[in-house]
């Protein structure tokens, strides 16, 4: 939960305003995909890096502490200069730092349920992370909501909240330790397949990238552009958006955890993980044609709350899945660092991509969202040819 808050309330509110504040409305948009695809993709580098670190990593602290404690200080430290930026340049290279580091700590994090969750219960694990997504978002909207008219505040209070609970982990976690013999050795070609996993030999695994990617997508323009949805097409004052994507958020949580954590429990019961996967897209996909057609914000609730529904399946299941088809044990850091690009890749092509869909749809939301919810319908279908779980 706490990573989660420090990843969600720039992305979800403060990172929007602030571009807001700096370049206006008129040109906001696209400041804001130029600053979100460029840490996009420094996000993407980060994470399958700093996972392949922690695979190699044979400190007496263990394998996946040291760098939760390094991605915790250097993307504070990127926050805080996104904070403080007097323009957008300044602004991108905090938020490019931001990413870098606060993936190194995902990549770290993440690796911990391969490490230690046994297989048959991964899929009530995977509910209880993806529970903890929504309270993060509600925590870290309704932090920015208390502190709006203190911009420094807005960014590093959620911060500081999520990074005293981190600590916390950091302390209690008893770590996989790797012995100095056995740390592979080290070479160009290694550190070349650090970014990639053949999909010849693990079509469970691209496919199950592809099926994310394609879901991803669609979370990405809604959470992106969330803030100038409100403000463009339902008209609402910049005052008001961030009560309003605090409300929207929490009507969202609600039913992401109820969704999420029986999810989660008839996915280990039944042994199953696709049929949930497939079901969470359909649903997120009809949720996003729903926001696509709203005209006032009551419109965008109902939207928001079929949302949850789809994503709390999908978080119940989508890691339970992935943890089963890892090509290699003694990689899962470094693989799940892989398999997250398929979470970072889409935060850069989407608000790269978002202003071409704009510009054809006369620069109407509508068009944006119902593009949003063909991309959940095709990760729905990515997710059939996977074979190695029911």
């Amino acid at each position: 939960m706490s990573i989660n808050l420090v990843f969600l309330a720039p992305i979800l509110v403060t990172l929007p305003l602030r571009v807001n504040s700096l370049v206006g409305i008129q040109q906001a948009p696209k400041s804001l995909g130029l600053v979100a695809g460029i840490g996009a993709l420094v996000s993407m580098f980060g994470n399958p890096f700093f996972g392949r670190m922690s695979d190699r990593t044979w400190s007496r602290l263990g394998m996946r502490r040291p760098w939760m404690v390094i991605g915790l200080v250097g993307g504070t430290l990127g926050i805080l200069i996104v904070a403080l930026a007097p323009n957008i340049t300044v602004v991108l290279v905090g938020w490019c730092m931001a990413q870098l580091f606060f993936n190194a700590l995902l990549a770290a994090f993440i690796a911990v349920l391969p490490d230690q969750v046994p297989r048959a219960q991964r899929g009530l694990v995977s509910g209880v992370l993806g529970v903890c997504l929504p309270i993060a978002a509600v925590s870290g909207t309704l932090l920015v909501k208390l502190f709006t008219g203190h911009p420094v505040a807005t960014f590093l209070v959620p911060c500081a909240t999520g990074g005293f609970f981190i600590l916390l982990f950091v302390v209690a976690l008893k770590d996989r330790r790797l012995a100095r013999a056995a740390r592979p050795a080290w070479s160009l070609r290694e550190f070349a397949s650090t970014f990639y996993v053949k999909p010849r030999t693990s079509p469970d695994f691209a496919w199950a990238f592809a099926s994310r990617f394609m879901f991803l997508m669609a979370y990405a323009l809604l959470t992106t552009y969330e803030a100038f949805f409100l403000l463009g097409k339902i008209g609402s004052a910049v005052a008001d958006v961030p009560q309003q994507i605090f409300l929207g958020t929490l009507v969202q949580s609600v039913v992401i955890v109820a969704a999420s954590l029986l999810a989660g429990k008839l996915s280990d019961r039944t042994r199953r993980r696709k049929i949930f996967v497939f079901t969470a897209s359909i649903v997120y996909g009809l949720a996003m044609f729903a926001v696509a057609v709203a005209s006032n914000f009551n419109g965008f609730l109902v939207g928001l709350a079929i949302s949850g529904l789809g994503f709390g399946i999908y978080t119940a299941v989508d890691l339970a899945l992935v943890a089963d088809v890892l090509p290699n044990k003694d990689n899962v850091a470094k693989d799940l660092g892989v398999f997250n690009i398929a979470g970072a890749l889409p935060f850069s092509i989407a608000p790269a991509g978002a202003p071409a869909i704009l510009a054809i749809g006369g620069g109407n939301y509508a068009v944006l969202y119902a593009a949003a919810g063909i991309f959940a319908i095709i990760g729905a279908a990515a997710i059939l040819p996977v074979r190695g779980v029911r």
